[in-house]
């Protein structure tokens, strides 16, 4: 623990611990009362990890383990015990980390959905701390900020169902956060007093063996590989380094990540060819029948495909349950609507504050600067997936939580600020108790009647 982590006060430490807690029970009783199989992709994901538990090794994506017939049958009739899931095979082709790290659980649990759920769970309380540590090393004077930020990420309804699932998206999840977290501190280094910023984090190999952990849990995470050499960067433009400085420490960062990864890739390469070390053209190949976007501009034109894609994103954030056949009631995506553009009006008024731009200074911008290139990155990746399938789902822009926690926190505080004093704080606890008790109200109102 860092010398700024370790004043952290006592009353932080007790409000984060509650929102820890509070995450893990709803968390778990969303693990334990949701239907088996009925979190997107689930079923594909189990079957990865029972491979590698039966001592099969890791399965090859093969034509054949996507039927779009059958999955629709499966989903429409809510995965009836008659009809198997093993069939469902398409996620074959993903990096194995997560598989690797369930595959004891599997064993031990005797294969059981929950207690592999249960592991997300645990993966999604990493995520919490990950995110107050990041926000944390950016403002070290203002622990509610962190706060803000890892209860806003603890209880988004759709982001709590689908960390209650068998699937590598709360890894994805905890690689990209500490990774993003490490950044944080490479570019903060030699800035302002050592006891406020903690030890020198100017080591870039520990950068490197973080990103090898993305590389091998899912190509989401890949957006911090383009971080990591804006980080580079971004302290060469401000310490004014050569070139070779920036080329030494890009080296330190991704050839560790590159040599710890490429067992995977060339395994990859032996089995699909060595045109596709990720396997995603085997990927193309195997899952046919998903919408193609090329359907849909057909049927409705770009500015009706481009409405579909904003308003399902929106609402598939915030929650869309099961296999995105379950929407909340339409009342709560314009209270949601409304609540989005109040926050991020109030965190463009920061971002152009300038009182504080002479307050901060590049100790903040910089550390924002990456944390916004993470999130383009990652908007950017999910777009570029939308030109070929209708996947408007916005768990894929999951990977972007720390940033968007980081801009909701920025941007209730200072619509906060506009009331009382004495008021504020709470106020501020009344928001996020209110938002545990909607992912409460999803549960139980929304999932469990309707799956």
């Amino acid at each position: 623990m860092d010398r700024m982590s370790s004043r952290t006060s006592s009353p932080v430490l007790i409000l984060l611990t509650i929102i820890i807690v509070l995450y893990a029970g709803i968390g778990t009783s969303y693990a334990v009362l949701t239907p088996v199989w009925q979190v997107p992709d689930e079923p594909a994901h189990y079957n990865y990890v029972r491979s590698l538990a039966e001592g099969r090794g890791f399965p090859i994506l093969e034509k054949g383990d996507y039927d779009q017939a059958y999955l629709r049958q499966l989903t429409s009739q809510g995965f009836p015990a008659e009809l198997s899931v093993e069939p469902l095979e398409y996620e074959d082709h993903q990096p194995p980390l997560y598989y690797l790290l369930a595959t004891p659980i599997y064993l031990l649990s005797d294969g059981a959905a929950v207690a592999l759920r249960l592991f997300s769970v645990l993966l999604g309380v990493g995520l919490l701390v990950i995110t107050f540590g990041a926000v944390r090393t950016i403002f070290p004077t203002r622990p509610e900020l962190a706060l803000m930020a890892a209860a806003f990420v603890a209880f988004i309804p759709q982001h709590s169902a689908m960390t209650a699932g068998v699937n590598n998206d709360a890894l994805a999840e905890v690689a990209v956060g500490g990774t993003l977290w490490a950044l944080i501190g490479y570019v903060r280094t030699g800035w302002g007093n050592s006891s406020e910023l903690g030890p020198r984090r100017d080591r870039p190999w520990h950068v490197g063996l973080l990103l090898a952990g993305a590389l091998l849990t899912k190509t989401t995470a890949y957006v911090v590989v383009g971080v990591a050499v804006g980080a580079v960067f971004i302290r060469g433009y401000r310490e004014r380094r050569e070139w070779s400085w920036i080329a030494r420490q890009l080296a330190w960062m991704l050839v560790p990540a590159l040599l710890l990864s490429a067992p995977w890739f060339i395994r990859n390469g032996l089995t699909y060819g060595w045109y596709d070390p990720l396997g995603l053209v085997r990927h193309d190949a195997v899952v046919q029948g998903q919408p193609r976007t090329y359907e849909w501009l057909a049927d409705f034109g770009w500015i009706g495909l481009i409405k579909r894609l904003i308003v399902t994103t929106f609402q598939s954030f915030w929650g869309q349950f099961g296999w995105m056949a379950v929407p909340l009631p339409r009342r709560f995506y314009q209270g949601l609507a409304v609540l989005s553009v109040v926050l991020m009006a109030g965190f463009f008024v920061w971002l152009v504050d300038r009182r504080r731009a002479y307050t901060t200074g590049p100790l903040v911008s910089h550390p924002i600067s990456l944390l916004a290139l993470s999130a383009i990155l990652t908007f950017l990746a999910y777009g570029w997936y939308n030109l070929s399938y209708v996947q408007h789902q916005g768990r894929y822009l999951y990977p972007a939580l720390i940033p968007l926690a980081t801009a909701v926190a920025l941007g209730l505080d200072t619509v906060s600020r506009l009331l009382p004093e004495d008021l504020r704080p709470w106020v501020l606890e009344a928001f996020f108790v209110s938002l545990a008790a909607f992912d409460v109200y999803c549960l139980f109102r929304v999932i469990v009647p309707n799956l």
